[in-house]
């Protein structure tokens, strides 16, 4: 049912580039499956950060046991898309725009969302849209349901790691000239809260990171949690209580960073209606510790509340 392990560059040949932004930034874009699947049929993903795409690569061959479409692609800055460091924010308002710019260009009508990491937070801005009317046209079915999967969508709770704080703080351009390969694998085993992440899948995220020097650029992709602080509270949390649509909360008990007590806070406090399913022995990259347990638990989700359409 899963993906074998692939390498970066097989991963490449299977997607293209298309322009997108009045920037014309090139964005690396996979489409799996049938490209004229209804939405009903559809999965959008969105990775987190500091990763791309490839995060995925392990599940989306699960993920079409169940649907007939995979949307996916590299935020701006991330992987093989465009890597800017001027004329883009790297807001979420931003990354949002481009995320609508990239399904439009690739025919998305609508579909179901999973997103994972800093892709949350993108989706809780897409949340907002959608309950406020304001999503585009071209979306006529909108998005049928919000699967997040293990982030900070609740910054308080959030235990961010040193790195993270620094690449923040005004020494976070500094910072940039000593990103190393065993600095990197120490940050991305103490936010994933486990050791069951294979030392080859902490290879691969660095790899994808260093593509056109990204890993020079962290102090500018991370700028997405100071959006977080700014428009949590105000704007994404409350749309989640107004969404009309299923919401699941799938995450890995093990998360160091964005820890399991957050997806428990939004049900209690802002989302009621939302579906929680706990991974045990899971940690934060939860599609890369267990692929098998997270294709699962993601498609027990939607067959309970029959989201999907019968084979």
């Amino acid at each position: 049912m899963l993906n074998p392990k692939i390498a970066l560059s097989e991963w490449k040949k299977k997607g293209h580039f298309i322009e997108v932004g009045i920037q014309s930034f090139r964005i690396y874009t996979q489409e799996l499956g049938i490209s004229d699947a209804i939405p009903q049929e559809t999965a959008l993903l969105l990775h987190g950060f500091p990763e791309s795409s490839f995060s995925f690569h392990r599940v989306v061959k699960g993920l079409l046991c169940d649907f007939k479409r995979i949307v996916l692609f590299d935020f701006v800055g991330f992987g093989w898309s465009d890597k800017p460091a001027e004329d883009f924010s790297y807001s979420l308002v931003e990354q949002t725009d481009f995320t609508l710019g990239i399904w439009e260009k690739l025919g998305v009508q609508g579909g179901h969302l999973i997103a994972h990491d800093m892709g949350n937070s993108v989706a809780t801005e897409l949340a907002a849209r959608q309950v406020q009317g304001l999503l585009p046209s071209f979306l006529t079915k909108q998005i049928l349901s919000f699967t997040f999967t293990n982030g900070s969508i609740i910054l308080e709770l959030a235990r961010l790691r040193i790195t993270q704080k620094l690449l923040l703080s005004p020494w976070g351009n500094t910072l940039r000239f000593i990103a190393t390969y065993p600095i990197f694998r120490h940050q991305i085993r103490s936010a994933h809260g486990n050791p069951n992440l294979e030392e080859r899948e902490i290879q691969r995220l660095w790899e994808a990171t260093c593509l056109q020097k990204g890993h020079r650029k962290n102090h500018l992709t991370i700028q997405y949690i100071n959006d977080r602080k700014r428009f949590e509270k105000s704007r994404w949390l409350p749309a989640l209580k107004q969404l009309k649509v299923p919401v699941h909360l799938c995450w890995g008990e093990d998360d160091a960073v964005a820890r399991v007590q957050i997806p428990h806070f939004v049900k209690q406090r802002y989302c009621p209606s939302a579906s929680i399913s706990y991974m045990p022995n899971v940690g934060h990259f939860c599609q890369l510790d267990n692929p098998s347990l997270w294709v699962k638990t993601l498609t027990d989700f939607f067959k309970i509340h029959k989201i999907l359409i019968p084979s």
